[in-house]
């Protein structure tokens, strides 16, 4: 397992941006992308093999915007890329950990998350770490969904 990311949430993405990226010594993130799913924008900086992302809701409906309600902005999550996510969710929750819903679809893997209450107040996501990982020249890549 490793650090695959770690995601703050935003209410303005352009603001947030604006404020990290002379800390990052960033012009752009690596990535943008909309995730209709989830419903929210990111941008993803990778600092050193970790992904740095800041997310904005695009609905009030999102666990984002729900997490800004009741934490205000701030770090919402941590992810560790493992080998194969079903596997480490399935195995965990059979020591007693809560999972949070189904397996989600991510490029050419899945993610899932265990609930805050078992990770001293830190949703944690398990991602597959063969299909997640950008590995592009450093020019940002473009917009994609998921």
């Amino acid at each position: 397992m490793r650090i695959d990311h770690i995601s703050i949430a935003v209410r303005d993405l352009e603001r947030a941006m604006a404020a990290w990226q002379p800390v990052l010594g960033r012009s752009a993130p690596d990535e943008r992308y909309l995730d209709r799913a989830e419903r929210i924008r990111v941008a993803r900086y990778r600092l050193g093999g970790v992904g740095l992302e800041l997310m904005e809701a695009t609905s009030p409906a999102s666990e984002v915007a729900r997490f800004i309600g009741h934490h205000g902005e701030g770090v919402m999550l941590v992810a560790l890329g493992v080998d194969h996510a079903r596997t480490a969710l399935d195995e965990l929750e059979r020591r007693g950990y809560p999972v949070v819903g189904p397996l989600r679809p991510f490029r050419d893997g899945e993610y899932g998350f265990l609930h805050p209450r078992a990770m001293n107040g830190v949703l944690l996501e398990l991602i597959d770490g063969q299909g997640t990982e950008w590995k592009g020249s450093g020019s940002p890549r473009p917009r994609e969904e998921r």
